[in-house]
């Protein structure tokens, strides 16, 4: 990384899940030379799918550049990815970034914008399905890289993906030390973070929640791969 300051903007919209954001911002916000912006389309409080306001963002129009992109995911990402307004922002910034990032269905952004067109590229699994309706390759790996394209999984992935993006930025001893400052030591005390570990009974019940979802979701990313 040059020692001109790198400009990291994370990219909120209403409705996003808030972890997908927050767990990434952490990391950033602490490396070295790095300046973090948060910042939504029209600017001002954001409200996260768990009704968490984030207040203050800027703008996107008043921003003029970053080295590095953002997309956190939640339910609401596909409408998001219909704006025109908010896609329109995120297509001229991301236009002059060098890395573009993503996690969970932040992933579906960057496919909407015509980014992954061949590129493997990872998403929360219930929605992998959606990638390739914008010429991506799925890949259920928790932390994707492809390029200068960096994707993760769902949710709690941001942190594994953040501290990888870390890594890449300032080098692995300094994000070693961003990890062991967070004292990031994951003990989940269920083998249930993925539909092949969990039980049965409990993706067949996660799927069946998510299900009233699918049918908007899908039809939602199809009117934006429409457009590409």
């Amino acid at each position: 990384m040059s020692a001109q300051t790198f400009r990291i903007v994370e990219v909120l919209f209403p409705g996003l899940t808030q972890l997908d954001f927050t767990g990434p911002h952490t990391v950033f916000s602490r490396l070295p030379g790095v300046e973090t912006i948060v910042d939504s389309e029209p600017g001002g409080a954001i409200e996260s799918d768990g009704g968490l306001v984030f207040a203050g963002t800027q703008a996107m129009a008043e921003i003029d550049r970053c080295d590095l992109i953002f997309f956190p995911g939640g339910l609401a990402v596909t409408e998001a990815i219909n704006d025109p307004a908010f896609m329109a922002e995120a297509a001229r910034l991301a236009s002059g970034a060098r890395y573009l990032t993503a996690v969970c269905t932040g992933s579906l952004v960057l496919g909407a914008l015509g980014l992954l067109r061949g590129r493997r590229a990872g998403c929360h699994w219930a929605w992998m399905e959606l990638l390739p309706l914008f010429g991506a390759v799925p890949d259920p790996a928790r932390v994707v890289r492809d390029g200068n394209i960096f994707t993760g999984g769902g949710v709690t992935a941001g942190i594994d993906f953040a501290l990888t993006i870390a890594a890449e930025l300032v080098g692995d001893a300094a994000a070693q030390a961003v990890q062991l400052t967070l004292e990031y030591a994951p003990q989940p005390p269920f083998e249930a973070g993925r539909p092949e570990t969990a039980p049965a009974e409990v993706v067949a019940e996660v799927r069946r929640r998510l299900a009233p979802a699918a049918a908007r979701r899908e039809a939602q990313a199809r009117a934006a791969a429409a457009r590409l």
